[in-house]
């Protein structure tokens, strides 16, 4: 008989430890925006443009040369991190400069690389 440590056995409903779950359970609203959030950590050219970012403000010009990608690529891909509110972007003269929204965000993505480093 194989063992599987994903299987419980046991029959017993633990009642107090189901009522906490429920209670601190985020709404479904949350859990699809939380989801959403998440999805856009799941692309690797995202992850270098916040990586990117994450050492300082850039142009799509410089992340384009950076990342040897095109600036259309780029545009695209900051186009979706800005609607999930993961980067920002200011106008400085000819050219709109990008850095990651704040420091929830940057902290995401550090706390991503040390777990992934350990």
């Amino acid at each position: 008989m194989e063992h599987n440590e994903f299987v419980c056995n046991c029959e017993i409903i633990h009642t107090e430890v189901l009522e906490h779950a429920l209670k601190e359970m985020p709404d479904e609203n949350e859990i699809y925006d939380l989801s959403d959030f998440f999805k856009m950590f799941g692309d690797s050219t995202r992850i270098k443009i916040m990586c990117a970012l994450d050492r300082g403000e850039m142009c799509v010009c410089d992340l384009a040369n950076l990342l040897n990608m095109t600036k259309s690529a780029i545009s695209h891909q900051l186009k979706s991190l800005k609607q999930c509110d993961l980067v920002k972007s200011r106008r400085e003269g000819k050219s709109i400069i990008y850095s990651l929204s704040d420091d929830h965000v940057k902290q995401i993505v550090e706390m991503g690389l040390d777990h992934i480093r350990e």
